[in-house]
């Protein structure tokens, strides 16, 4: 191995080090904040959470952290095996000689190294339905139910990945120097495919959906819609399946364009009041009204323009496969090597994009707060979201580092004494 390649090698495993032990550490602290702050309710909710249920929140967040802890660190483990160890090096080695290097055997690779990371990932989710949620009654599925789902992920995830993998290594193959522009066009495209088709397609496979029946319901939503100008093709309840599998309670619009869907869970709808419902749905339009999507697909295309840029570039770059435990092929064809590594090793080094994310889509729901609290009284989403924290078991209180780095909505507290001022 060259000096460069070793030098690569050793980056890549401070990088791994420094992710490890940083999300390891920010678990612990969660752990320890969530834990000492278990008896007593804050102040603020004194009056609408009982004692029972911030309890019970704290005890459900840290046993969801502690098996977080457990999976980063076999996880880690994995990636050491399949790279540094030569896990990757000897699953090409067998493709080859079967399938050769050709498409085909490219794709295998691909497809089979996918197929390892998600069986390793596959206990955790087992145990994160059938061991907590269980435990804390928010588990409707069964077991059947859950191998079902597998199922069908992989059958849709292997009918719609596998041309796009096709197509893209063709491109890699074919279309020059510039190969990453023209794979980043047919992404951009098979993006924006995806969320038109998402809603009368894709999410019917796994949950039934059903028109929303409740006639006042229905007309106060479409009158909000009105207001807002939120055009959709209608209003949709997750019925049964959605109760079969969890007693989380959400709502949400869905699709792109002339597509767009609102979809409530039916768990939703049978503990908020009308009021409420509505206040709910007027967060949700927020971020229809604020172009929170249109911000966030374009902040997604352009990094994927960006990490396909640097994919093509490293695929020309032997220290790039030596120093993650691989040796290219001298005869060429080694793109299906390429995408594997890189699909393993960019999350090592994106570790401190987290946190920015987090704080931008914190910003966004403190917009959709104050677009909700324009259009409706703020007091009822205060109250839903009281009752969505109870019923969710959401922690009251996160550590604020933790929060600071993960957090995607602003903390109960925050969110409350926000809206309680709009409302003053």
């Amino acid at each position: 191995m060259s000096n460069f390649n070793l030098a690569f090698s050793v980056v890549f495993v401070v990088a791994l080090i420094g992710m490890v032990g940083t999300k390891l550490w920010l678990a612990s602290r969660q752990i320890r904040h969530v834990a000492a702050h278990r008896k007593d309710v804050p102040v603020q909710f004194l009056q609408t959470i009982p004692l029972a249920a911030h309890q019970r929140a704290a005890d459900y967040t840290v046993e969801r952290t502690r098996l977080t802890m457990v999976e980063v660190v076999i996880s880690a483990a994995l990636l050491v095996a399949l790279t540094l160890l030569g896990g990757i090096q000897q699953v090409e080695l067998a493709v080859s000689d079967w399938l050769g290097r050709g498409y085909v055997g490219q794709m295998a690779l691909v497809a089979i190294v996918v197929a390892i990371t998600g069986a390793v990932d596959l206990p955790f989710d087992y145990i994160r339905h059938f061991v907590i949620e269980e435990k804390f009654g928010f588990n409707r599925m069964t077991k059947k139910l859950f191998f079902l789902d597998l199922v069908k992920g992989i059958v849709l995830g292997a009918a719609i990945g596998l041309p796009v993998l096709f197509v893209t290594l063709w491109l890699m193959n074919q279309a020059g120097a510039l190969w990453w522009l023209w794979a980043w066009v047919l992404l951009v495209a098979f993006q924006m495919l995806v969320l038109i088709l998402y809603p009368t397609f894709i999410a019917p496979l796994f949950n039934k959906f059903e028109p929303l029946k409740d006639e006042a319901l229905r007309s106060r939503i479409e009158n909000l819609m009105s207001r807002t100008g939120f055009a959709a093709k209608g209003l949709f309840v997750m019925d049964m399946d959605g109760s079969r599998r969890s007693a989380h309670g959400n709502a949400y619009f869905t699709g792109f364009g002339a597509a767009k869907r609102i979809v409530f869970f039916d768990t939703l709808l049978a503990r908020l009041s009308g009021n409420e419902i509505e206040a709910v749905l007027a967060h949700e339009l927020g971020h229809f009204k604020r172009h929170h999507v249109i911000k966030r697909l374009i902040v997604t295309f352009v990094l994927s323009l960006v990490m396909l840029a640097l994919l093509g570039w490293l695929t020309q770059c032997v220290w790039f496969y030596e120093g993650l435990g691989v040796r290219p092929s001298l005869l060429g064809n080694n793109n299906g090597l390429a995408l594997v590594l890189f699909m393993l090793a960019l999350p090592v080094f994106m570790l401190f994009v987290t946190p920015l994310g987090s704080l931008s889509s914190r910003k966004h729901e403190f917009e959709a707060d104050a677009f909700a609290a324009s259009q409706t009284d703020p007091r009822d989403l205060v109250n839903a979201l009281v009752k969505l924290y109870e019923d969710n078991a959401s922690t009251l209180t996160p550590d604020p580092l933790y929060y600071a780095f993960y957090a995607s909505h602003p903390s109960a507290s925050q969110r409350i004494e926000r809206l309680m001022q709009y409302a003053a």
